[in-house]
């Protein structure tokens, strides 16, 4: 079956009849410039006197940075366990965009409201105010830049910043972040002028190859990278230190809420740990729920799963018990782990850095 010819969409536990299309499109985010469409990210804007108060409050991370700042972090329960994986952007001294995941935007909402307390902050779901258009892939700037006069440099705009830019005759926010692990933009554009936006982007696209992606694209690009989904890989049942996101909370910033349980689990130890697997055949496909099995033993399943076709097989992430409360990374590394794919035991090489890229340097070129 060819690209762009006619076909019916028929899911499959081994290589859908897409399957080829996909990895197109994952391609092109790896190798050129693809376009995804994230319009549905839940976005709510924190702002006023106390707004700072508040997500200093509610966030592990350190809220309180420089305007065009963006932020990736957690927001705690008082175990550890993680309520909600966001971004949050300074936009003024009193004014945050917080973009949560769309299925989980009512109940960060509901979170941020029930944590409110005596602090001078109003809370607004503004999910339907911004289309978000994704450009990302090593040519990303070069289409960026073919439709836009702004300055698109390391120096200028550089990764974790946000900034207002001229985008065909409109504007957009350009947020310059990445959940597929390149080079590119979240480009948040008023929903009035997406339409033309998309016009543009495409247009001048077109002389780099620019490919309208999907999300099954994102997620394997995601899942090399070990990016975290919420509602998968993490929820507030896992701690924060467990899934391996402990590099995103503050501990020097006082009084947020688990920040006691952090560093109780800090002194006591993991008893488990979130742990990427690249299975070493490249033919079985994983998706979520397949075995994973330590030195022979069923110990867990996979949270998540997808074919990565940059690393040339099939990517999962699941947690593994330490075989003691506080085993050391390398010990959890040196068992030898399988994959049980529809009852075949797949060897599957462990990380708990990402396979992919793990000094992220390509977001940053």
């Amino acid at each position: 079956m060819g690209e762009g010819e006619a076909r019916e969409y028929r899911y499959s536990w081994a290589r859908q009849n897409w399957f080829a299309n996909s990895g197109a499109e994952h391609r092109a985010l790896r190798e050129g410039v693809g376009l995804l469409d994230m319009s549905s990210f839940g976005k709510i804007r924190v702002e006023g006197p106390g707004a700072l108060a508040l997500l200093q409050r509610v966030c592990a991370g350190q809220i309180d940075v420089d305007t065009g700042r963006i932020v990736y972090c957690q927001m705690l329960n008082a175990r550890g366990g993680i309520e909600c994986d966001l971004t949050v952007t300074r936009l003024s001294e009193t004014g945050f965009l917080l973009v949560v995941p769309a299925a989980t935007l009512q109940r960060d909402l509901a979170w941020l409201r029930r944590h409110l307390g005596n602090d001078l902050a109003i809370i607004t779901d503004v999910t339907a105010a911004e289309a978000v258009l994704c450009l990302m892939g090593p040519r990303a700037r070069a289409v960026l830049a073919a439709c836009s006069p702004a300055d698109l440099s390391n120096v200028a705009h550089a990764f974790g910043t946000a900034r207002e830019i001229e985008l065909g005759m409109g504007l957009a926010r350009a947020h310059r972040i990445s959940y597929v692990g390149e080079l590119g933009w979240e480009l948040y554009v008023s929903t009035d002028q997406a339409a033309h936006v998309f016009e543009a982007l495409v247009a001048a696209g077109a002389a780099e190859g620019l490919k309208l992606c999907g999300l099954h694209a994102m997620n394997s690009c995601r899942m090399e990278k070990a990016y975290r989904s919420f509602g998968h890989d993490i929820s507030d049942e896992d701690h924060v230190l467990e899934a391996g996101l402990g590099f995103a909370v503050a501990l020097d910033k006082p009084d947020f809420i688990g920040r006691d349980a952090v560093l109780r689990k800090r002194e006591a130890g993991l008893t488990r740990r979130l742990v990427q697997f690249l299975l070493t055949d490249p033919g079985p496909m994983l998706y979520h729920n397949e075995p994973i099995l330590r030195d022979g033993r069923i110990v867990g399943v996979l949270a998540s799963g997808a074919y990565g076709h940059t690393l040339g097989g099939s990517v999962g992430l699941g947690y593994v018990p330490c075989a003691q409360p506080g085993e050391s990374a390398a010990e959890t590394l040196a068992a030898h782990y399988e994959i049980e794919v529809a009852g075949r035991r797949v060897a599957a090489r462990a990380s708990l850095a990402p396979l992919y890229d793990p000094k992220a340097e390509r977001p940053r070129a």
